[in-house]
C-alpha cells in the first residue's frame, strides 16, 4: 500500500483523535451508563485535553508528511473537532468523520466497526498516495491496517476505556 504515483504530493500520516490526541478519560462515564449517553459523550469532546506524545507525533510527522486526521466521530463534531485541533496548535489537515444519520445520503449514520471505516478511508488515501503510518489506539483497527500492508503505530499513552473499546467496534460510534 506505500506505493507512489506520478500525482503523488507529499507521504500522508493518518491520525486517530480519540485516545491518540484527544485524552477522554473525563466523558467515558457517558458510556459507562445504560443506554450509552452518546450525546453527551460527544458534547464533551471540546474539553478533551490534548496527549502530549501524540501532539508531539504529529507535529513531528507534519515537517515531512501531509497530516491527515481519521475519525470515528460523527460528522456533526467537526466545528467542535476542527476547534480542538487548532486551539492544540495542530497543522490543518482534512479529516474524515463518520456520517451523521440523515446525512447527505439520507437514512442511518454509518455504525460500521471502525476496523472496517477507517480501512476503506486508508485505501482510498492510497489510491494515489503514499500512506507512510497511521497512528491509533484501536487494536483492531491496527490489526486491520497492519493485514492490509499499511504501516502502523499503537497509540498506547493514554487509558484503556473497556467501554469505549465495546463502542469503537460493536455499536461503530467512535
Amino acid at each position: 500500500m506505500g506505493r507512489v504515483t506520478e500525482s503523488s504530493g507529499r507521504p500522508v500520516v493518518v491520525f486517530d483523535l480519540d485516545n491518540t490526541l484527544a485524552d477522554t478519560a473525563h466523558r467515558q462515564r457517558f458510556l459507562e451508563r445504560k443506554p450509552r449517553d452518546w450525546d453527551g459523550f460527544f458534547a464533551a469532546a471540546p474539553q478533551d485535553p490534548p496527549l502530549a506524545e501524540g501532539v508531539a507525533l504529529v507535529k513531528e510527522s507534519a515537517r515531512e508528511c501531509e497530516v491527515v486526521y481519521l475519525t470515528g466521530r460523527p460528522e456533526r463534531c467537526r466545528r467542535d473537532t476542527l476547534h480542538w485541533l487548532a486551539a492544540q496548535g495542530l497543522p490543518a489537515g482534512r479529516v474524515f468523520m463518520r456520517r451523521d444519520a440523515g446525512w447527505a445520503g439520507g437514512g442511518r449514520g454509518d455504525r460500521r466497526p471502525a476496523r472496517h471505516t477507517k480501512l476503506e478511508v486508508l485505501r482510498r488515501l492510497a489510491r494515489d498516495r503514499e500512506v507512510r503510518l497511521l497512528v491509533d489506539d484501536d487494536e483492531q483497527v491496527c490489526e486491520a491496517a497492519e493485514r492490509a500492508g499499511f504501516t502502523v503505530l499503537r497509540a498506547r499513552w493514554a487509558e484503556r476505556s473497556a467501554a469505549l473499546e465495546d463502542a469503537q467496534q460493536r455499536e461503530g460510534r467512535t
